[in-house]
């Protein structure tokens, strides 16, 4: 028996005036008293808290931590004994194997390093396109509607075979989706339509194939249904983590100029630069599992059932990985964040994400080397809502012309 755990009666979301880039106090409070803390969820039941980057990374690689949904509990809501149900087929981030694996085996060759590296020229082109688009509006721009959300929008839709007559309300409409903000009712309507919309494009690739993700994957024994539900995944994975990095990652880079400096007058220092803003930032904040049998964490015992909350954003700040973890530096040597997760659930497309990232953050800079915020950088509205994910609203920015 370990020694008792410190607890944790809320889970925050607000950060602390003037630190919009730092995990909530709480949190960072909860992580000096050790890497598990206990936390009651809504409805009773105990659970944990885990902030600690070698107990998460523990967690992430150990498959008595189960990632399906319909184990989970919610971490602030009470839905009064309701059980989720299981995920439809295809979306395979809240599954274990063996049906994790049939849907992420198939997508693994097509998300390689080299292969990412081969649509680098498509993405300066897509990205050039919408930063001679912001340039020709002239100043002040939204960086978030005017760049940042378009541009992995554009490359996801490009991948996935989406008709480019098709893509500006196929854009819009799964946006209205993933607003953490909106009513109930209308994100309902929106995620059926953007099923809907899903299972329109399989079908179309199936009868005529083209040269995209999506048809490539028609050459198999999965179903319409199952490609559909796959299909849902790699769109919100490529499109709203990496658009919150590039609207937060300048917002960032803006609020340290000497960084940002750094970066524009060497770009051999973009990949590690880009490394150190995923670890800085965490946009990816929480993400939760549950102990199918009793498991040992550090002191302590996790018995069967109970859920976990992860903490990525304390777990890339741990001073006991990480020097002066709260600093951002692009000459940092420490390597290993988590910010795409670990284990078998690693972000199937993070080498998509990191020449997002290289291609956009340094284009950006070169096209605008007076960019800089159009308001004062307290009035600059996070995204403070209970959602898995971190970034701005809106990025006011202007520059010289």
């Amino acid at each position: 028996m370990g020694d008792p755990l410190h607890t944790v009666s809320t889970l925050p979301s607000a950060r602390r005036p003037g630190c919009p880039f730092d995990p909530p106090e709480e949190l960072l409070e909860a992580q000096s008293h050790g890497p598990l803390s206990s936390y009651t969820f809504p409805g009773g039941h105990v659970g944990y808290l885990v902030t600690g980057y070698d107990l998460i990374r523990s967690v992430l690689s150990d498959p008595r931590f189960s990632s399906r949904r319909d184990l989970m509990r919610h971490p602030t809501v009470d839905y009064g004994g309701l059980k989720l149900p299981p995920v439809p087929p295809g979306e395979f981030l809240l599954m274990d194997d063996p049906q994790h694996s049939r849907y992420r085996k198939p997508l693994m060759g097509k998300f390689t390093v080299r292969r990412m590296r081969l649509l680098t020229e498509r993405v300066e082109e897509i990205t050039a396109e919408h930063l001679d688009a912001m340039r020709e509006t002239g100043p002040p721009a939204d960086l978030v509607s005017a760049f940042a959300k378009p541009v992995p929008a554009r490359v996801i839709c490009e991948l996935l075979g989406v008709p480019p007559a098709e893509r500006a309300s196929f854009e819009a409409q799964f946006e209205s989706f993933m607003d953490a903000e909106a009513r109930d009712e209308d994100q309902v309507a929106a995620y059926t339509a953007t099923r809907e919309r899903l299972g329109e494009l399989v079908a179309a690739k199936r009868a005529h194939p083209t040269d995209d993700v999506l048809s490539e994957l028609t050459d198999s024994d999965l179903t319409d249904e199952e490609l559909l539900g796959m299909a849902l995944v790699l769109l919100a994975a490529g499109l709203d983590t990496t658009a919150h990095m590039l609207a937060l990652g300048t917002f960032a880079l803006l609020r340290h100029p000497a960084q940002l400096a750094a970066l524009r007058d060497d770009p051999g220092l973009t990949d590690r630069a880009v490394e150190e803003l995923l670890r800085y930032l965490s946009v990816g904040k929480t993400f939760m599992r549950t102990a199918l049998e009793d498991v040992r964490l550090g002191d302590h015992t996790v018995k069967a059932g109970s859920s976990l909350i992860l903490s990525y954003n304390t777990a890339n700040r741990d001073p006991a990985r990480f020097t002066d973890p709260h600093k951002l530096d692009f000459q940092r040597r420490e390597g290993g964040h988590v910010a795409f997760g670990h284990g078998v659930h690693q972000c199937l497309g993070q080498q998509l994400a990191r020449v997002e990232m290289r291609v956009g953050f340094l284009a950006l800079l070169r096209r605008f080397p007076s960019l800089r915020l159009a308001v004062p950088a307290e009035e600059i509205a996070l995204r403070t809502e209970l959602s898995d994910i971190h970034g701005v609203k809106s990025l006011p920015v202007t520059w010289d012309v």
